[in-house]
């Protein structure tokens, strides 16, 4: 399903300014709706806005559960997804089909976890906040794995991934105050 700015913006425009108001009129043209896949038609729990018309966003829901498959041809790109549920679902899965993941990042009101995965050893990084010196361990609340799999589904070691994706469990701390909203910005190494 392909979302479109007139069903999805106008309760918002009566509470700007002309200013912001005009910037979200021309918004739609030089950035892409998802297409966001869904078995839910239009009661899709979920409102997404990428940056580039050809990026692709599948979204399954299962119970508690929630997972974005995004897919971005250039490499380089942004998501900003939107509940239109209550509340976020218990667990949240992103994976991302790149080739590398050399930046991520997944803001979620004043909380902004960024990453890496090394092209030379497969590391994984993990800040939160801007501070890139402050990594993050395995024991912090906010750190995640970044499991690199295959087209096989299976875990895959080599980058470039070929026809793989990288799959990360937001923590859940990104969601403890029940944001409106989530924006995801990526690069891909091998853009």
């Amino acid at each position: 399903m392909k979302l479109d700015a007139a069903t999805s913006f106008p309760a918002k425009v009566a509470t700007m300014s002309l200013l912001q108001a005009i910037a979200l009129f021309l918004l739609p043209a030089s950035v892409g709706l998802a297409h966001c896949n869904s078995a839910y038609g239009d009661d899709a729990p979920f409102e997404i806005i990428t940056k580039r018309d050809n990026d692709q966003v599948d979204v399954k829901v299962l119970e508690d559960t929630a997972c974005f498959s995004i897919r971005s041809h250039v490499g380089i790109s942004q998501a900003i997804i939107k509940r239109r549920d209550a509340n976020w679902p218990t667990s949240v899965t992103l994976r991302l089909h790149l080739k590398g993941l050399e930046k991520f990042k997944v803001t979620s009101g004043k909380t902004t976890l960024e990453g890496s995965v090394s092209t030379h050893n497969g590391q994984t990084r993990l800040w939160k906040d801007g501070r890139e010196s402050a990594r993050l361990s395995p024991k912090h609340p906010y750190w995640m794995q970044i499991q690199r799999v295959g087209e096989n589904g299976k875990p895959d070691k080599p980058l470039p991934l070929a026809d793989g994706y990288f799959q990360m469990n937001l923590p859940k701390g990104l969601f403890k105050d029940n944001p409106k909203s989530i924006t995801i910005d990526w690069i891909d190494f091998y853009r």
